[in-house]
């Protein structure tokens, strides 16, 4: 199987700038292969349009987070209740009611399959906008990233990426939190004026 997936992936490179667009916009909502396997390549293959390539995956996958959010919406319930029990939906329910801009922020970022989190979004009536800027800040800053580091190193970036990905992670982790952190400070003052 992981051959064919391969197989798929290296057909998709051949596409360039669409493949890395389709494939950002579907792992978004149903796509099981990450737009890395497509931008990193790019990126390296020519460095001095890493970021236009990080743009395009980041709109992408922010328009395709739009269609995972229908999928949940239109779909997501009936599915889940075939897998879940009702109680369970439930609960992650409210686990979105009270966390779910930081959960879509993480999910944005990390290697973490993005579309579980928008078509839950979906089920769990998530607000279109919330979505919207929670996915444009991870999903943004996760590509950027990529980008920066390719744009900045070149054909080292390869190498740097792979042995530092954990760690890259984990610094981008405690950055979106804190991102979301001063995004809940932030609204509470305007609440309280």
């Amino acid at each position: 199987m992981s051959e064919l997936i391969h197989h798929f992936e290296e057909w998709l490179l051949e596409y360039g700038v669409l493949g890395l667009i389709i494939v950002a916009f579907t792992e978004s909502s149903f796509f099981p292969i990450p737009p890395d396997v497509i931008l990193l390549p790019l990126a390296l293959a020519d460095p001095d349009k890493a970021l236009l390539f990080a743009l395009y995956t980041t709109i992408a996958s922010v328009l395709g987070a739009i269609l995972g959010w229908f999928i949940g919406r239109k779909l997501g319930r009936p599915v889940l209740r075939k897998f879940i029990s009702e109680e369970t939906i439930t609960k992650v329910e409210d686990l979105f009611d009270k966390y779910g801009p930081i959960a879509i922020l993480i999910a944005g970022f990390t290697p973490i399959p993005y579309k579980v989190f928008t078509v839950f979004s979906g089920v769990a009536k998530v607000r279109i906008r919330v979505l919207l800027l929670w996915s444009l800040v991870g999903r943004g800053l996760r590509f950027f990233l990529e980008g920066l580091i390719i744009f900045w190193l070149g054909a080292q970036a390869k190498s740097f990426i792979e042995e530092n990905f954990t760690l890259l992670t984990l610094a981008g982790g405690l950055l979106i939190i804190i991102i979301y952190l001063a995004y809940r400070f932030v609204q509470k003052k305007k609440q309280a004026i």
